[in-house]
């Protein structure tokens, strides 16, 4: 039984029940002396509340996808050996199994695996769309666009939450985007949030800019350079995809931020207030010396998210567009819709306008400039 799935929880909340109506029905009738019949009694009370707790921290963890499932939440992740990493080169080492949840149309594939450059480990799952197995299709590159989740989260929110990849193979039959390959990658390997940044001892920029692609180029028939490669992140994931293309233009695209934190940086999250400038969205925009002419960005965000006011990426936006000042040549499209939370309702609502944002940025699956395997 899966520790996101429905059933789970349906399954706690009956315990509960028949927990408190036990209670009820036995308060009176346990014999014995005394002190055995309050101990029985406090032995009730405690199981109610154990129960009753059990419910509530299903449901956190189900709305902010805290642990994946119970290897996830026990810890036993590494001690699988179809999904551990061992040492060497990630790309020749990992292994995909198949993970719960989703679509599984085109093949949803799970692993966790350790990052050379980065040295970091990390849950990766990918899925590729039904054209990617057709053999009509058996030598097309596919681009890529890589997921990013909110902390607290994980991969699996896009699946549990964010309706993926359902939601995005509605907008492919409906012609809203071409078909691509969804990775979607821990953005805070060993629960440590850097804002997806490289700092001291935590590499997690090159995480997501250097080992997961290098991962995904390795096992799947991928389209090349940047026009191959995007971002879309919710929450801090809207904050990393807008600032990944910034940071890494050679890897990344385009991106689409929703509801994104906001982009001058946490300084609960980098301590180091030069650090977290140099490694924020704002500062970025104004002071990266690379050529950006080919990144498009496009963020939304809701008027009543008071977690991602508009007014942020408004001013954002206004500083991509100053060419006089700041000659970023990024292309910035913004949209604010007029009601809605920092949630994933609002999120997947923004998926029609951002995902086609992105479709139109980036390459179209294409015949394999050398056959792969």
């Amino acid at each position: 039984m899966s520790l996101t799935g429905t059933w789970f929880l349906v399954a706690l909340i009956a315990v509960t029940v028949l927990a408190v109506i036990a209670t009820l029905v036995l308060w009176s009738k346990i014999p014995g002396p005394v002190p055995v019949r309050w101990g029985s009694r406090l032995v009730m009370i405690l199981v109610c509340q154990a129960t009753a707790i059990a419910v509530v921290a299903a449901l956190i963890n189900t709305s902010y996808g805290l642990y994946a499932s119970w290897s996830d939440l026990l810890g036993t992740n590494t001690a699988n050996p179809n999904n551990v990493a061992m040492p060497g080169p990630p790309a020749s080492r990992a292994k995909f199994t198949h993970a719960q949840g989703g679509t599984d149309a085109g093949g949803l594939l799970d692993t966790y695996f350790h990052g050379t450059r980065s040295t970091l480990s990390g849950q990766v799952i990918v899925w590729a769309p039904p054209e990617y197995n057709d053999p009509a299709y058996a030598h097309t590159d596919f681009p890529v666009l890589m997921l990013l989740h909110g902390v607290p989260g994980s991969p699996q929110s896009w699946l549990e939450n964010g309706n993926m990849p359902g939601a995005f193979q509605n907008l492919v039959a409906q012609h809203r985007s071409h078909p691509f390959i969804l990775a979607m990658p821990v953005i805070n390997p060993g629960s440590v949030d850097t804002d997806c940044s490289d700092i001291p001892n935590r590499k997690v920029a090159t995480w997501l800019a250097e080992d997961v692609p290098d991962l995904i180029r390795h096992k799947f028939r991928t389209v090349s350079g940047p026009r191959g490669w995007g971002l879309m992140g919710f929450s801090t994931g809207g904050y990393c995809a807008t600032k990944l293309p910034l940071q890494f233009p050679h890897v990344f695209g385009a991106g689409a931020a929703l509801d994104p934190d906001p982009l001058t940086g946490d300084p609960d999250v980098i301590y180091d207030s030069v650090l977290r400038e140099h490694n924020s969205p704002m500062w970025l925009i104004r002071h990266t010396q690379t050529d950006l002419s080919g990144i498009s960005l496009f963020l939304a965000t809701s008027k009543q998210d008071r977690d991602s006011p508009p007014t942020y990426i408004e001013k954002f936006a206004r500083y991509a567009n100053d060419a006089a000042d700041y000659g970023s040549g990024v292309r910035v499209q913004t949209m604010v819709v007029p009601a809605g939370g920092h949630n994933y309702n609002t999120w997947t609502s923004m998926y029609p306008a951002a995902i086609s944002f992105l479709s139109e940025q980036l390459a179209a699956p294409r015949q394999s400039s050398l056959q792969k395997r």
